[in-house]
């Protein structure tokens, strides 16, 4: 173990953590479309969706705070994206990770294949900072104020903004899956009644919202010594594990010094069923960025044991929440009448199942759970048995409420 340990601690070290510089972004609208025919060479469409068969657009659209996120909009081999006839619904992927993420598997275990072979209306969702979504109306990704947002800017900024965009173009309530950080995002913003109630129901795979018991042993040593803390204090904005540089030295410690598949599950836990076949294809696309202080709000939480804002310490806290402690996002909030379907992992050192018996109690509605055993924080979505253990039961939920109603 202490070799993985060392070289993970040394790549969060070494890889570049953007700090602040000065430059300047252009403006754009706030809403613009690409049409998949015209989607360029390095977009998610053209990548990963349209050469497998299936029509995708890109769209473009701006967050309240300014950030310009991407969207990608599926439908199945035989269906025209603006007639799909099937509930919209929207994946959330993890942190680290984007959009991409769902369709890295086989296309007969992607979700982002299964979904629209099965009449949904896809939407797949990229966060701020990642690849996909690396802009802003006015600043530069050079700047501090770019990489100034955790979780809570992604449920309340970019997971607001996407569900309203979807609702205007389909007048229908949304279904959202989410995975990690996604579920993270949907539970804060599900306790919102202005996004609650345009939210048809959602499916969450390895949920979070309390990360108190996490097991996993790289990140409780990151959290014991306040690696966090570290990073922010030493200036460091981004968490840039994929630069170019960064790149080749991930493939050497990978190839020379450490297994990286015993890293990631150090950080995860022991994953069963992952298609090892995919792997190169996974790090291709995988790490994305995301910002330190993302990372300091989840070691906050697991610190603390709460579901809480970000909390900038007492005098600042006084500043922006008007108390000593920041506010918790209040579970109970999410309606009664929102159906909740959970799928946890026994091997999971991230989803802990004492954390979800919390947020469980905390929620009004009664969730449904699909329990996999053997399943770690990873197999969610590269299983070779994904379509089986999970998607297939997702799918029976999602049909069993009906087509989403309009609004």
């Amino acid at each position: 173990m202490a070799m993985p340990l060392l070289a993970f601690i040394f790549l969060l070290f070494f890889f570049p953590l953007h700090s602040a510089g000065d430059s300047s972004f252009p403006s754009v609208v706030d809403y613009s479309i690409l049409p998949h025919a015209l989607s360029d060479n390095k977009s998610l469409c053209s990548q990963l969706v349209l050469p497998a068969g299936y029509p995708c657009a890109e769209h473009k659209i701006q967050t309240k705070d300014g950030f310009l996120l991407g969207l990608q909009r599926v439908s199945s081999r035989d269906g025209e994206l603006e007639k799909q006839k099937g509930p919209p619904i929207l994946l959330l992927h993890g942190l680290f990770m984007a959009g991409d993420g769902w369709f890295l598997n086989s296309a007969r275990q992607s979700l982002g294949f299964i979904l629209p072979d099965n009449g949904f209306d896809v939407w797949i969702g990229n966060v701020r900072g990642t690849r996909w979504s690396y802009g802003h109306s006015s600043l530069s990704e050079d700047e501090k104020e770019f990489w100034n947002w955790s979780w809570e800017e992604l449920a309340l900024y970019d997971l607001a903004e996407m569900i309203n965009y979807i609702n205007s173009l389909t007048n229908k309530k949304i279904y959202i899956v989410g995975h990690s950080q996604g579920t993270i995002m949907s539970f804060a913003a599900l306790t919102q009644p202005d996004i609650a109630k345009k939210v048809g129901a959602a499916a969450l795979l390895s949920p979070i919202s309390y990360l108190e018991h996490i097991t996993a042993p790289l990140v409780r040593l990151m959290v014991d010594t306040h690696l966090d803390t570290i990073i922010l204090a030493s200036g460091f904005h981004e968490l840039n594990f994929k630069s170019d540089w960064g790149t080749v030295l991930l493939d050497n410690l990978c190839d020379r010094l450490v297994n990286c598949i015993n890293i990631l599950s150090s950080i995860t836990g022991e994953n069963c069923c992952l298609n090892r076949s995919r792997f190169d294809l996974f790090f291709k696309y995988e790490p994305h960025p995301s910002s330190a202080k993302n990372l300091h709000h989840l070691f906050q939480m697991i610190r603390k044991g709460s579901f809480s804002k970000y909390d900038y310490g007492l005098l600042k806290n006084l500043r922006v929440y008007g108390q000593r402690v920041p506010p918790e996002f209040d579970l109970s909030r999410i309606p009664e009448s929102l159906p909740l379907w959970m799928a946890y992992g026994g091997n999971d050192e991230l989803s802990d199942w004492t954390d979800l018996e919390n947020t469980i109690k905390k929620v009004k509605s009664v969730p449904e759970l699909v329990y996999l055993e053997n399943y770690g924080h990873v197999d969610f979505i590269l299983s070779m048995k994904a379509k089986e253990d999970v998607y297939d039961p997702m799918i029976k939920f999602f049909k069993s409420l009906g087509k989403s109603s309009s609004l």
